[in-house]
């Protein structure tokens, strides 16, 4: 069966704009007009697209439809741009990538893009190991993700691996770990996590042998905020070099003993012949690769 790229887009606009109401603004129709698309389209599918939440969310099969309506809109880009149609932020493109790289080289990578193309870039913050959920759903083109193995219509390339080191400031050492970092130690020494879901801290104790559920933990979600707190002494933590080495030969922070922590991190995008997605991915390897260690 044929999908509609207008019923298509409907579903991605309620998604995206969270309501009915919102969808019919972005897509400059009444809202009884997207009522009526989502009837008809759910009518020919036989399936429920739509979770009518405040904010409204897709079913799996809804889903499916949101990724088709981006594939559509991105084929429809390269088109226009063949036929010198497209104007200035004509071209939505979703990416989801981890608050890291995206507070160190990710942005710089895609500056180039962003003076080749006539695009308008959402880009969605997440773990890394959760980025590639956004790509599933259909919410992103593609993603930095922790995820090597292709999820279904995907591509992927390896970008390189992020190096955390251990650190924390002068003041915190001195008070919390002045023999080094024994087990007794790191047991009672606060530790700063990005949020909830970070788990690099606890994997580096664990390996150090301390029960990861002894130690006090502050949560500072925020890449820039999440260094600032650690520089402040609030607790230690890991930090990718780009972010730790001027301090650290500032004397700001110290690296404390023990190992450094490597995630492999790998680009996935949808696999279609697209100049757009092409160039985008050229100019994200570039980056990464100058910026990371090879996988």
């Amino acid at each position: 069966m044929w999908i509609a790229p207008d019923l298509a887009a409907t579903v991605a606009a309620v998604v995206d704009e969270g309501s009915l109401e919102g969808a019919a603004r972005a897509l400059r129709i009444t809202p009884s007009a997207v009522s009526q698309r989502l009837r008809t389209l759910e009518g020919q599918l036989g399936r429920v697209l739509l979770v009518r939440s405040k904010p409204a969310r897709a079913t799996e099969a809804g889903a499916v439809v949101v990724r088709l309506a981006r594939q559509y809109a991105l084929l429809g880009h390269d088109a226009g741009l063949e036929l010198g149609l497209e104007g200035p932020g004509r071209m939505h493109v979703p990416i989801a990538v981890n608050s890291d790289s995206l507070a160190t080289w990710f942005l710089p990578a895609l500056e180039p893009v962003i003076h080749a193309h006539d695009i308008a870039l959402e880009l969605h913050r997440d773990d890394q190991d959760r980025t590639i959920e956004l790509l599933e759903a259909g919410t992103v083109t593609a993603a930095v993700t922790s995820q090597r193995d292709p999820i279904a219509g995907c591509a992927v390339t390896a970008l390189g691996a992020t190096l955390y080191e251990p650190v924390a400031s002068p003041g915190y050492m001195e008070r919390w770990l002045p023999a080094g970092s024994t087990l007794d130690a790191l047991s009672v020494a606060p530790v700063v996590d990005y949020d909830r879901t970070d788990d690099l801290q606890t994997q580096w104790i664990v390996e150090r042998g301390v029960d990861p559920s002894r130690p006090p933990r502050h949560y500072v979600p925020g890449s820039e905020d999440y260094a600032t707190a650690i520089r402040l002494g609030f607790g230690w933590g890991l930090l990718p070099p780009m972010q730790a080495q001027a301090a650290l030969e500032s004397g700001r922070l110290v690296r404390l003993d023990g190992p450094t922590i490597s995630v492999p991190l790998y680009w996935q995008q949808w696999n279609l012949r697209s100049p757009l997605l092409t160039d985008i991915r050229e100019a994200v390897v570039a980056g990464a690769r100058a910026a990371l260690e090879p996988v």
